[in-house]
């Protein structure tokens, strides 16, 4: 029996977000919590039903939540949020695309999402309220903090650190064993090689601080 599911956060990350719920298939989604001008619309056939201060209406009934606002660049937004959800007492699940790839020794913090055809593999390990997003690698040993959001096909190679906090654009790739402190911008496309040691954004094959 699927288990009932309130989405908080109505944008173009939530489509994503339900295609991966639908597709898991564990939980039926009930409606979703937006901005206060945006109730009553649907998205993908759902209904935004209230705003998040009707959190704890809904959760009279229902008991799971999902943060499915996007990440780009700040996680401040996401972490309001995480907050309003925990001190509400709501369960935050794992969500998984069965079109993704998670080793069995790869651990996963709540209320992050690995979404389709993303590869987590051996021993790494995903932080609380993450977003791994699709056709994006997590190699071995990989630690990712929490808050993080890893791109589209971005990689995050062997043993390297990505702290809490961070963004790591479209197609970027992160070498092994480098370690990116928390607060970390890393553009689209980009190359690092080196350890960041400020946080801030960096692009480019230099590692050129913004």
């Amino acid at each position: 029996m699927k288990k009932p599911i309130i989405l908080i956060g109505g944008g173009g990350h939530c489509k994503s977000c339900i295609d991966v719920i639908e597709q898991e298939g564990k939980y039926s989604i009930i409606g979703i919590l937006d901005l206060p001008g945006m109730v009553g619309a649907k998205i993908l056939g759902y209904e935004i039903l209230g705003t998040d201060d009707d959190l704890p209406v809904f959760l009279k009934t229902v008991s799971h939540c999902l943060i499915t606002i996007g990440q780009i660049k700040s996680s401040e937004k996401r972490i309001g949020l995480w907050k309003m959800v925990k001190n509400s007492g709501a369960k935050m699940p794992v969500i998984i695309s069965p079109h993704a790839y998670v080793a069995k020794s790869a651990t996963i913090g709540e209320g992050s999402i690995i979404m389709h055809q993303a590869i987590i593999n051996a021993e790494a390990q995903i932080g609380i309220n993450c977003i791994i997003n699709s056709k994006a690698l997590i190699e071995h040993e990989a630690l990712i903090g929490d808050f993080c959001h890893i791109s589209t096909g971005a990689i995050i190679n062997g043993r390297a650190i990505v702290g809490d906090r961070c963004f790591v654009g479209s197609n970027s790739t992160i070498s092994n064993n480098v370690c990116l402190i928390e607060e970390t911008i890393v553009a689209a496309g980009s190359n690092v090689s080196k350890d960041t040691i400020t946080p801030g954004t960096y692009f480019g094959n230099t590692l050129r601080n913004v």
